[in-house]
This record gives structure tokens, sequence and C-alpha cells, in this order.
């Protein structure tokens, strides 16, 4: 198993759910580079159950699982620096996928457009684009 490991956000998967075909998530799951957290499963899995999708709560829980290690003083930093650099409104679910992306030095992949914003005064990498 490779040590590249990439991080799916929930704006991901809703969409994948939806359309069923997202080139970059094919691959990712093909190549077992995909790996989640219990954050990201708590948005998506009880939306699932309620559909009563537990084909895809079963394929989701078989993911590779990061634990979490909250670090709250390097969150409000984050936020700190959004705000200096004009970036408001990242919630704080969203500050603990991206503090665990850069503590576990793993790639994020998600739809939504404050982290890129945010990729423009921190350091980590992205998967961003819906086009691939």
């Amino acid at each position: 198993m490779s040590r590249y490991k990439v991080l799916v956000d929930s704006s991901v998967w809703i969409e994948y759910f939806k359309l069923g075909n997202i080139p970059m998530l094919d691959f990712l799951l093909t190549e077992d580079l995909v790996c989640t957290n219990d954050l990201i499963l708590t948005e998506l899995v009880p939306s699932l159950t309620h559909q009563k999708r537990n084909d895809i709560i079963v394929s989701l829980r078989s993911l590779e699982l990061i634990p979490l290690r909250i670090n709250w003083q390097g969150i409000q930093h984050v936020q700190y620096l959004n705000i200096l650099n004009g970036i408001n409104k990242v919630g704080i679910p969203d500050l603990i996928i991206l503090q665990q992306t850069i503590d576990e030095k793993i790639s994020l992949f998600t739809f939504d457009k404050h982290f890129s914003l945010m990729k423009g005064h921190l350091e980590f990498e992205l998967i961003s684009s819906r086009f691939f």
C-alpha cells in the first residue's frame, strides 16, 4: 500500500453519490489512495442511513480511517490567518479537516472553494478541480 493518501472531503462524496462519475475519485479509489476520518463520516453517514444506503456506508467504513488529533491552538491560528487574508466564515469542521491534512501530510480532495483560498497562505496539498 502506498504511503501517499488523499483525504476526500464530503463535498466530493456528495457529488459522487449524485453523479456516480468523478474520474479522479474513481482513480484514487482504484489505486487504494483514499482515506477518511470520523468527521467526514459523521457528515455523510446519517443521511446515507436515512436513505437506506448501507452499501455505501459499508464501503466508506472500509476506507483507511485517519484518527483525528485536534490542535485547537493551531486551528485558532489558521482562522486568525484566514481573517488577516480576508477569508471569513470558514467553519470549524473544515478547519479540523485542514489541520489534519497539514499535520498528517496527506492531500485533500475537495470542491469547497474556501480551501483554494486558504491555499494562498497555508502550505498543504490540494486537489480541487471538478474536471480531470
